[in-house]
């Protein structure tokens, strides 16, 4: 993976994001992805199951802003620091994702933790 690689597939996600359209979301995502909510939990496995967990939370377009930095590629692995603040309730979250692309740029395993600003 390379710096460019990471920042095209982070600009799906903010438009899958915005859009709830199960085709964006389900473009970023291999076939046999996982999609870890919480460094712990169990991942929601498959491109399928995604779409629909991911569809079942969905944030409504209008609601949020999303800024980001990529603070580190490897050669499987982007690090990404990132600030969501919503708007109705008002609530802001700081997050960290580590995301694995395949070499089709389609994501393989992508974990996020996020701590909501009190």
């Amino acid at each position: 993976m390379n710096l460019q690689q990471l920042e095209t597939w982070m600009q799906g996600y903010i438009r899958a994001w915005n859009t709830n359209d199960p085709q964006d979301i389900g473009q970023l995502f291999a076939g046999d992805a996982r999609y870890y909510t919480a460094p712990f939990r169990e991942p929601w496995r498959g491109r399928d199951m995604i779409v629909d967990e991911w569809l079942n939370r969905q944030d409504e377009p209008g609601t949020f802003s999303f800024r980001y930095q990529i603070l580190e590629v490897t050669s499987d692995t982007g690090f990404v620091r990132g600030w969501t603040q919503y708007t109705d309730p008002p609530r802001a979250y700081s997050n960290l994702w580590a995301i694995k692309l395949d070499n089709q740029d389609r994501c393989t395993e992508f974990t996020e933790w996020w701590m909501e600003h009190t």
